[in-house]
């Protein structure tokens, strides 16, 4: 959080010059989804590439990884579960009839105690949800890698969804553009203007949450206060009761489309098409901070309980959330911030300068007076 801190900074060229639609990264590995219909995995201490998956017919829109296991949601209609250290695929679903807009894994939380004193795990297995274009989500039960056999038909077949299919949840009539999933909750916002609620073990719809007048882009559940947040195209951020589906506060201010929202424990945070980012009290619905130094649409962001970091056109903005002022600019002289993702040592950020996709690699847990430069080639200290 100092201004003058310096961390190291590795780049390397990404998927040439295609848009980096997904982005995660941990300790040892970066992956990265692009429109380019591959999915890359980079050493993230040097940025040489482990390995290239191919195999989806169209570009990559959502992925996630848990272990060694990604899945990841293209526009050719297919979900598919890899085997990242082998680099090959497992699994194709088949099932969406159009683009799968979003995905996560969700993993069995404890949601409470049962009578005889054990605690109660919901989901009760780890699962795949998706949501398409085609207006419906699907859920399917997370292959084992180890246990489970190979799964790749070469076609959607009629009535034939699989033997990890357990459901499609249906009622929407528009794109699904977000979800967001924790225990037997799901959220789901459609351009259909609606929020739906569902109940992830019979994958009944509890509410349909309407207020909004236009396309709903983002949803995140609040488990802790038994709350969901959706922002729309309607310039406004809602918090509705996932216990009565009542609309408890609506968060006025933005101008444009709310396109992205990220909770913390502390914070609600959300970021639109007006340029600005907004810090919210979850419990109250006040608005604490508006930051304000972008030039256009906030493409992406990332926070904690100390920090916000923010890509637009242009930079990748560094913002003391507590304070809500500005810090610096982690960097600066971009054409775009296609995604950007931090842990508790690195930023990571998929840019474009001039007309090449760049990873750039900020390692904050790095003391220059200490340790030698050790970037490899196709790499460079800070430009």
């Amino acid at each position: 959080m100092s201004p003058n801190s310096t961390p190291k900074h590795l780049s390397f060229v990404d998927h040439d010059r295609y848009v980096v639609t997904c982005l995660q990264f941990d300790t040892e590995r970066i992956v990265t989804g692009s429109d380019d219909c591959c999915i890359n995995i980079y050493n993230i201490q040097t940025g040489k590439l482990r390995s290239r998956l191919r195999g989806h017919e169209g570009g990559i829109w959502s992925l996630q990884y848990v272990g060694n296991t990604l899945v990841s949601g293209s526009t050719d209609c297919t979900v598919r579960v890899w085997d990242m250290e082998k680099g090959i695929c497992k699994h194709i679903f088949y099932g969406h009839t159009s683009s799968v807009r979003c995905l996560q894994i969700m993993q069995p939380v404890r949601t409470g105690t049962a009578t005889d004193g054990r605690p109660i795990m919901e989901p009760s297995d780890r699962l795949i949800v998706t949501g398409s274009r085609d207006a419906s989500l699907r859920i399917w039960r997370l292959p084992d890698l180890e246990r489970d056999p190979e799964y790749l038909p070469q076609s959607f077949r009629d009535n034939d969804d699989g033997p990890f299919f357990l459901r499609a949840l249906l009622g929407h009539t528009h794109t699904v553009r977000d979800i967001s999933g924790h225990g037997d909750f799901l959220v789901s916002g459609s351009y259909d203007t609606f929020v739906r609620v569902w109940k992830v073990s019979t994958g009944g719809c509890l509410f349909r949450l309407a207020g909004h007048h236009a396309k709903v882009y983002s949803v995140v559940i609040d488990s802790k206060r038994c709350r969901c947040i959706s922002g729309s195209m309607d310039w406004l951020v809602k918090v509705w009761s996932l216990e009565t589906g009542s609309c408890l506060y609506t968060l006025e201010g933005h101008t444009n489309l709310v396109g992205l929202l990220d909770l913390s424990q502390t914070a609600l945070v959300s970021a639109a098409a007006d340029s600005t980012l907004r810090i919210w009290d979850p419990e109250t619905g006040q608005c604490v901070h508006k930051l304000e130094g972008h030039t256009a649409t906030i493409n992406c962001f990332q926070h904690d309980d100390n920090k916000v970091v923010s890509g637009s056109d242009g930079a990748l903005k560094l913002w003391n959330i507590k304070t809500g002022e500005f810090v610096k600019d982690l960097l600066s002289d971009l054409n775009r911030v296609w995604q950007v993702r931090f842990d508790d040592r690195r930023c990571v950020a998929a840019v474009q300068r001039g007309s090449d996709t760049f990873i750039e690699v900020l390692n904050f847990d790095y003391d220059p007076t200490s340790q030698p430069d050790t970037d490899v080639t196709n790499s460079h200290l800070d430009r």
